[in-house]
Parts: C-alpha cells; sequence; structure tokens
C-alpha cells in the first residue's frame, strides 16, 4: 500500500492567500483559480455563503472577481454546488504530476492525505476575517482511499461530467489524464465512507510549532521511508516540505498506516 500527501488548494502562487479554518472547525480549502467554465467561485456555496464571497471577505484586494472561476478538485463536498443523482467525491490528476503517480504504482487501496495552506479565522463586525497573528500552517484536511481510476474518457460516468478533469480533451487522447474514485467504505474502518473531508484538529496539522508552514513535525519513522520529491528532507530538528511538486508518495509502512489512520479517524 502507498500513501501520498497530495498538496492542494491556495498557495502563495494560485490564489495568493490562505484557506481558511472557520470557527467552527471547519477546513475549508479553497479551489485554485482556472478556466473552468463549470465552477465558478460565486456558484459554489458553503453555508449560504458563496466561496467567492468567503475569499472576498477575507481578502477584499484578492484579484479573485464575480467571474473567476475555479478548479474544484479534489471535489470531496456534496453540498458545495448541484449534483446528479449518483456523485461521488473525485480526484483528477494529468501530465507529470500523473506520470508521478503512475510511476510509482498508485492504485486499488492507496490512500491520498489532502493537505493545504490554512490560517485560523474570527468573526468582527459580521465579518468573516484571519484571525490576527494566526500562524499559516499546512494542514491535512481530506482524504480517498483510491477504488476505481478512470483513465479512458470513454469510461467516465454520466454523474462525473461536470468534474473539470473531463473536459481535457487533448490529455485524455495523450493517455495523460486520470480522474481517481474511492471505495465505498475504507479497508481499515468499514464505517467510514472511503474519501471525506476533516475538521481541525492539532494531530492533522503537519507545521512544526513555531516554524514556517513548510517546516513539518513529522514522526521519526518518517525517516525509513523515501518520499518523492523529499531527497534529503530531514534538517534541524524538522522535516522541511518541498517547495514544489503536488503528490508526496511513499510506502504505507504499519507505522505509517497507522499514522494515517489517526489522522482520519
Amino acid at each position: 500500500m502507498k500513501l501520498i500527501l497530495s498538496r492542494k488548494g491556495f498557495d502563495s502562487g494560485n490564489g495568493g492567500q490562505p484557506s481558511p479554518i472557520l470557527t467552527d472547525g471547519t477546513l475549508l480549502s479553497l479551489p485554485i483559480p482556472s478556466c473552468d467554465l463549470d465552477n465558478a467561485y460565486s456558484t459554489i456555496m458553503w453555508n449560504g455563503m458563496s466561496y467567492y464571497d468567503i475569499i472576498r471577505s477575507l481578502n477584499p484586494r484578492s484579484k479573485i472577481n464575480n467571474e473567476s472561476h475555479c478548479h474544484l478538485d479534489p471535489d470531496l463536498r456534496q453540498d458545495v454546488r448541484n449534483r446528479m443523482t449518483g456523485w461521488k467525491p473525485a480526484f483528477g490528476q494529468m501530465s507529470s504530476a500523473l506520470t508521478l503517480l503512475r510511476n510509482n504504482n498508485i492504485s486499488i487501496g492507496d490512500i491520498f492525505l489532502f493537505f493545504g495552506w490554512f490560517k485560523a479565522t474570527e468573526i468582527i463586525g459580521g465579518r468573516l476575517v484571519y484571525k490576527k497573528h494566526a500562524p499559516d500552517l499546512h494542514v491535512i484536511y481530506g482524504y480517498l482511499q483510491v477504488g476505481k481510476i478512470i483513465e479512458k474518457k470513454c469510461d467516465i460516468p454520466d454523474w462525473l461530467k461536470t468534474h473539470p478533469h473531463v473536459s481535457y480533451d487533448d490529455s485524455w487522447r495523450k493517455g495523460k489524464n486520470a480522474i481517481f474514485l474511492p471505495s465505498d467504505y475504507l479497508s481499515f474502518q468499514n464505517d467510514m465512507k472511503g474519501s471525506g473531508v476533516l475538521n481541525f484538529r492539532s494531530d492533522r496539522v503537519l507545521t512544526k510549532s513555531g516554524n514556517s508552514r513548510g517546516c513539518w513535525d513529522l514522526p521519526s519513522f518518517f525517516k525509513k521511508v523515501s518520499i518523492t520529491y523529499h531527497p534529503n528532507p530531514w534538517q534541524n530538528g524538522y522535516f522541511k516540505s518541498a517547495n514544489k511538486g503536488q503528490e508526496f508518495v511513499m510506502e504505507a509502512t504499519p507505522e505509517i498506516l497507522n499514522w494515517a489512520k489517526q489522522i482520519i479517524i
């Protein structure tokens, strides 16, 4: 079994601000900007508020406007938009990042843990704002255990046809596109769905306290495995995560798998 730490959502180059840790502990990952016409920030909703309004409340100077569209992927939250009958969570990958996954033989049963850049928020004067002096953190906010991999466009079911990766016809023709669907239930916790979102919890924070968000406080048993993009990551008492790269793949040793289980459950 493989474990993949998958970096997703707003970053310094795409979106330019942290995703919010909402006051109830919700980790609301903000999808990066794109030209995907099916998903405008103004039409994706959370608790009666559009993602566009959330972004502008947190950062009035954001370049995101009322017409901006986003790459809603991984698509894990059912209730953010209207769905067709049969909808399931899904995660697409393509080009060099997909090649990396294929080269590492990612297959049925492997587990993605999605993480991103987050910051705590509060309500002041009825407005959602970032909490003053709150740290910038890398936090694990979702998971997907692979139950099926779609590698041909002709195999895409109707309920999945609004997923952003469906429209990338050239990538499908070249064999450089795929969509990962979850198992019905987790193999190690059969009362939990094979994909889901997580609320904020201290053990889901990767960032080492008092350090920049890319400096992680991983258990020492991670030193025993090779992790893609990380030839020599251990320094000064922490794991220095790569500045670039989306998919950090490693063997799910018994210790690492147990760590992942605790994160999810």
